[in-house]
């Protein structure tokens, strides 16, 4: 009976019946391919576990944060922000949420340089640091990005947003705020027309923000190109489903009272550890949202393993290193994992374990902007060296040699005998001649 419900559902979701039905239909059949997609990862439990694991490094990682900006807003003046945006991201808790305000408050005033030392200073950016690169690290997972980005690019580009965030949020709540202020604006507020209209805007400008920073988070997080139409697809989705999880959160704690009977003073903080899972689970919903909007080639096979020939392999390791010698050879061109993934329209996760391969083997290296070069002088890199990275190398063996008959072990020798043959002493150089000449 599962079986046969699975295959309906199947039949439902990826075939054509409601794509019949014109736009509506065809409106209906992306959401709920989009659904099962995202649903499907949530079962497969990587995307809740990566959630569990960011609820660990949020733990340690808080009060650095929050210190680290407050001291940033400090220096502007607009220290007093930080409180107000907490509450407001802690709302669904109710009162538990001010309370955990003010407790996480009291341990960011009392962070003083001069009373941590310098090892402590020193752990406190280590952990705000390490926060942002695992939330890197849990993009990457959802977009199949298997390279993180270089330790210069993380330093600088970490502490660029850590210093910059706080500054663009509380200017853009002050701008706010003052536009609310100005009489014009109290004028049309009066009037019977526009008075509902910014009624409703500055409820909703919260979670305009809140819709805003994630749209940000997933074009900026992930080490690949994002775009931003995506990136929005993924805010609005992951905004609307923020505020109405906050909505149900909080009727759930309002009517917690058991809850709290039964884990009394402990109830605050499972409460608490509830919420920044949901959070976190939300922002990856999202992320993986964004890259089936951005692929939706994905949306039916997901994660699964890709598998290759042992032909598909040769050609692939090949190609690779064609297209990094060409590109080498010309002085205005670069390519990366993505860049050959788009050119030979293959994705990116199955090339990724060949590059890893050639890599290992000295035949591929990358520069600090992640950007694929031969290994070495494209004239000593033989053919055969990079047929042999996925014909021979990475065998794991077993614990005695195979007891092949002897016609099966002639028959082999044969076939790489006739491989040497056939690419002789050609390097990657004549090769890239050949294609040059033609």
């Amino acid at each position: 009976m599962f079986e046969r419900l699975t295959a309906q559902i199947d039949k439902l979701v990826w075939g054509n019946s409601l794509s019949r039905y014109g736009l509506p239909g065809r409106i209906l059949t992306s959401v709920l391919r989009n659904f099962y997609a995202v649903m499907r990862d949530i079962v497969s439990g990587q995307l809740t576990l990566r959630s569990m694991s960011l609820v660990y490094t949020t733990l340690l990682s808080v009060v650095p944060l929050l210190a680290f900006s407050f001291s940033v807003l400090k220096g502007l003046g607009v220290h007093r922000d930080l409180q107000a945006r907490l509450y407001l991201v802690l709302e669904p808790l109710g009162e538990k949420g001010v309370e955990i305000t003010d407790q996480v408050m009291n341990l960011v005033n009392n962070v003083n340089g001069g009373v941590l030392g310098g090892i402590g200073l020193a752990f406190f950016i280590y952990t705000a640091i390490s926060m942002v690169q695992k939330i890197e690290e849990s993009f990457n997972y959802v977009w199949y990005v298997t390279k993180p980005r270089s330790f210069a690019r993380r330093l600088t580009e970490y502490m660029l947003v850590l210093m910059t965030g706080p500054v663009i949020i509380a200017v853009a709540m002050g701008a706010i705020a003052s536009l609310q202020n100005d009489g014009a604006v109290e004028w049309l507020t009066g009037t019977t027309f526009f008075g509902p209209v910014f009624s409703v805007t500055s409820q909703m400008t919260p979670y305009l923000l809140v819709i805003g920073v994630f749209t940000f988070l997933y074009w900026f997080m992930p080490n690949t190109e994002v775009r931003i139409t995506s990136a929005l697809v993924g805010g609005l989705t992951s905004g609307v489903l923020w505020a109405t999880v906050g909505m149900i959160f909080a009727a759930f704690v309002s009517n917690s009272a058991r809850t709290q009977a039964v884990y009394a003073s402990f109830a605050i903080a499972i409460t608490a550890l509830i919420w920044l899972y949901l959070n976190w689970l939300i922002l990856l919903i999202g992320a993986q949202l964004a890259f089936y909007f951005q692929n939706p080639a994905y949306l039916r096979i997901g994660r699964r393993e890709p598998r290759l020939s042992n032909s598909m392999r040769e050609r692939l390791a090949l190609n690779v290193m064609l297209i990094v010698g060409s590109a080498f050879r010309d002085s205005s061109r670069s390519v990366d994992l993505q860049a050959i993934s788009e050119d030979l329209r293959i994705p990116s996760i199955t090339i990724a374990p060949i590059i890893a391969a050639l890599e290992e083997n000295g035949l591929l290296t990358s520069n600090e902007n992640e950007e694929l070069l031969p290994g070495r002088e494209t004239a000593r890199i033989r053919l055969t060296d990079i047929i042999e990275v996925v014909r021979v190398q990475g065998e794991t063996g077993s614990h005695q040699p195979p007891c092949w008959t002897n016609e099966i072990e002639t028959m082999g020798e044969r076939i790489d005998a006739a491989v040497n043959d056939l690419l002789a002493d050609r390097s990657l150089s004549d090769l890239l001649d050949d294609v040059d000449n033609r």
